[in-house]
């Protein structure tokens, strides 16, 4: 008689894209233990490349092409498609996919959890009462939450009523063997067309639409730049993404006339190669949840300049192994800017701090440890 299977988590999110969230379900797909569990994704939207990412060949991904608004034929399909895979745990992730829970109940799921993982462009900082009153309504169907910040967890507790016996913590973890400082001479990235010889490189990467404000990291940039000619002699920056804010960055740029100075190549596959191209990173957000972003650019021994939101305070240590800075605020970004490109020795400070940090407190196999005692919860 064969061995039985593996129990089977389906997750659920919004789309299988570039972003933290989606690289996390990744990282925790290819390093859970092959016989512990199998994994289906469902996207509610889409799949994109990025699922290359995953590195087992036995992982379904199925897209429901999810039209805007409340497509009530989406909740149809993922119903369907639970009572057909069976699984023995639904995972949901971020307030897109958390009713979705009701068809994990409905289809006889188990063992339901729901994780949060950062705010949601349309309510960015969690304020929305009606977003509230979904979390706590369909939390009476979810058996565990799994945020991803301590400024998520207090939320969900103390705002939201889940109760704390509910509630697991758990940060992101960085692929160390993936992540990691640069050596020697700096290696500049395909297609990168600066010269960076003796330059300080500024950089950030992520999404550029909505929350992630890399508008704020722009003005800022050219302020520094107008204000301080070592600066604008020395800096560079590098904006890696791609989204409705990239033209609008672009524009700000050419009309300072420091297109030249500035690297906006769009999305990337080469984000550790990159990272470790850079001087100092910046996450320029105006709400966030636990940043992979920060975690891997701490890992490339880098320091970093982040909004005082969401969990970034969690990660960034204010004056040891970074700097933080009000969101929206171009004037306090721009003095962090001066303060560490032009002081060497603060930022090789800063940077072996962040490392010295990501390695003692969030590697990526006790992350997976926390999701699996999680998982073999049910």
């Amino acid at each position: 008689m064969a061995d039985a299977k593996p129990p089977l988590i389906v997750h659920i999110i919004y789309r299988l894209g570039v972003g933290g969230l989606e690289n996390g379900l990744v990282n925790l797909i290819n390093k859970l233990p092959e016989n512990a569990y199998r994994h289906a994704i469902i996207c509610l939207t889409e799949s994109t490349d990025f699922s290359q990412r995953i590195g087992r060949n036995d992982v379904d991904i199925f897209q429901l092409h999810k039209q805007p608004g409340q497509d009530w034929r989406s909740f149809y399909a993922v119903y369907r498609l639970l009572k057909q895979l069976r699984p023995a745990i639904v995972h949901t992730r971020n307030l897109a996919a958390i009713e979705y829970q009701i068809c994990a109940l409905l289809a006889g799921v188990g063992y339901r959890i729901h994780g949060e993982h950062g705010w949601d462009v349309f309510d960015p900082d969690g304020s929305k009462i009606k977003y509230q009153w979904l979390r706590r309504i369909i939390g009476t169907l979810i058996h565990r939450f799994i945020p991803l910040s301590r400024h998520l967890q207090d939320y969900l507790r103390d705002r939201v009523g889940i109760p704390a016996h509910k509630i697991t913590r758990i940060c992101n973890g960085v692929d160390t063997s993936v992540f990691y400082p640069a050596g020697g001479e700096r290696i500049i990235p395909d297609d990168c067309g600066l010269a960076l010889r003796d330059k300080v490189v500024i950089g950030t990467v992520g999404r550029m639409h909505g929350v992630k404000d890399q508008i704020t990291l722009v003005r800022a940039f050219i302020r520094s730049c107008q204000q301080s000619l070592e600066f604008a002699a020395c800096c560079r920056l590098f904006l890696i993404g791609d989204g409705p804010l990239r033209a609008e960055a672009m524009d700000l740029l050419a009309a300072a006339n420091l297109a030249d100075s500035v690297w906006v190549p769009g999305e990337r596959s080469d984000i550790p190669a990159i990272l470790r191209a850079m001087d100092i990173f910046v996450l320029p957000s105006a709400a966030e949840g636990i940043s992979n972003t920060i975690l891997e650019a701490m890992a490339s021994g880098l320091p970093v300049i982040a909004t005082d939101v969401g969990g970034n305070p969690e990660l960034v240590a204010d004056g040891e192994t970074g700097l933080t800075v009000p969101a929206r605020d171009a004037a306090s970004l721009s003095s962090a800017l001066n303060e560490l490109a032009l002081d060497e020795q603060r930022r090789r400070r800063f940077g072996e701090a962040a490392l010295k940090r990501i390695l003692a407190e969030f590697s990526i196999d006790s992350m997976v440890a926390r999701y699996q005692h999680v998982y073999d919860g049910q």
